[in-house]
């Protein structure tokens, strides 16, 4: 480890998840974000975090599993509900929408928008995105969204800047990625149990026998496993976070 990183590491420590009392998680489609923290936001829920979804795309060509005689339109209003129900299910009543097309059919700046839009309303402490910094990541909505996050998070606290987006400031102290490769921080959790619940309540994507959902819940298995020998802790979730001191001119501590 290079001097520079020791220096970061115990001069501009990392913010604990747990300390903050207003999250926003923000997902490219309905069910991202309980893949990708479903364990962390059960947990925050349970002690009384003041938490919000922001679901940016309608998932309209999520239809592998639901047959041709379900429409677009009656796709994105089932996988709307199952959104709302999951949220409900790990203690979430607060789910909003872009309605943004899946397969990136919209303009970044209208994300950027809804995003920044949704953070002036809720004024959240920390915001929560999939990691765009993923080598193996493809998906259009998956890097748009977690680039978006990136520019949200850090313009936020900006007055000047957020006016330009017809938006006022808010006091965001962190951004958090879940998917991420490269974990530097951890929330201990109950399990998988509430998760893997609140996944199959998702029943448009995972039905039942779904091999699908065999493939997700090894994987979240596999994941839990891991994080839980780093942690000594049986349950936890790993993300990638950055606090206000973080996100600029600070190269190393990204790595």
């Amino acid at each position: 480890m290079s001097i520079t990183k020791i220096g970061i590491r115990f001069g501009a420590k990392l913010p604990r998840i747990e300390s903050f009392k207003r999250f926003l998680f923000v997902g490219p489609h309905p069910d991202d974000i309980e893949i990708g923290a479903g364990a962390t936001i059960k947990r925050l829920a349970d002690e009384g975090k003041n938490i919000a979804f922001l679901i940016c795309t309608d998932g309209r060509y999520g239809d592998g599993f639901v047959g041709a005689d379900v429409s677009r339109e009656e796709l994105i209003a089932m996988r709307k509900e199952e959104s709302i129900a999951s949220a409900k299910y790990l203690g979430v009543s607060d789910v909003r929408f872009l309605d943004l097309s899946d397969g990136a059919f919209y303009q970044e700046e209208e994300l950027l928008k809804g995003i920044i839009a949704t953070i002036s309303d809720f004024k959240p402490d920390i915001i929560f995105g999939p990691d765009y910094f993923v080598a193996s990541e493809t998906h259009p909505d998956h890097l748009r969204v977690g680039n978006a996050v990136k520019t949200a998070a850090f313009i936020a606290p900006y007055q000047g800047i957020m006016e330009q987006y017809g938006a006022k400031a808010a006091d965001v102290q962190a951004v958090a990625y879940y998917m991420t490769a490269k974990p530097n921080r951890y929330v201990k959790t109950k399990g998988l149990k509430d998760q893997l619940r609140a996944l199959k309540l998702h029943k448009s994507q995972y039905p039942e026998g779904s091999n699908d959902y065999d493939s997700i819940k090894l994987y979240l298995t596999l994941r839990n496993i891991d994080a839980s020998i780093r942690t000594m802790h049986f349950g936890a979730e790993g993300f990638r976070v950055l606090g206000k001191t973080h996100m600029h001119c600070l190269p190393e501590a990204g790595l």
